[in-house]
């Protein structure tokens, strides 16, 4: 079982910065994949970045590319997601997730543990 906890949403200028910060609790951190996914009003959830146990491997969504960044240190049991040159597009509450099996995946339904999300706001 992985509780994870995010943190470092707020409210932010457009061409800011934020990070958000992901906590996970459980022994088997270190072996999960682990994802960030976002949720507008009105709009489904949206894929922005995943990485592998190792940190060797990342995905990141094409809206994002270029501006965020995702990392873990699994001394810490953390994951982060770096944001940079905010838009109000990207206004949305940010989700961690975890994958058990490791997989390095672009839909939620591959996740299996989730937090409760943290509010983005980038005013124009």
């Amino acid at each position: 079982q992985v509780q994870l906890v995010e943190s470092g949403g707020g409210l932010v200028q457009a061409g800011g910065s934020l990070t958000l910060s992901c906590a996970a609790s459980g022994r088997a951190f270190s072996s999960y994949a682990m994802g960030w996914f976002r949720q507008a009003p009105g709009k489904e959830r949206e894929f922005v970045a995943a990485i592998r146990w190792s940190g060797e491997s990342t995905n990141t969504a094409d809206s994002v590319k270029g501006r965020f960044t995702i990392s873990r240190d699994n001394a810490k049991n953390t994951v982060t997601l770096q944001m940079n040159n905010l838009k109000s597009e990207d206004t949305a509450v940010y989700y961690c997730a975890a994958n058990r099996y490791g997989q390095l995946r672009t839909y939620s339904s591959a996740y299996n543990y989730w937090g409760q999300g943290t509010q983005v706001t980038v005013s124009s």
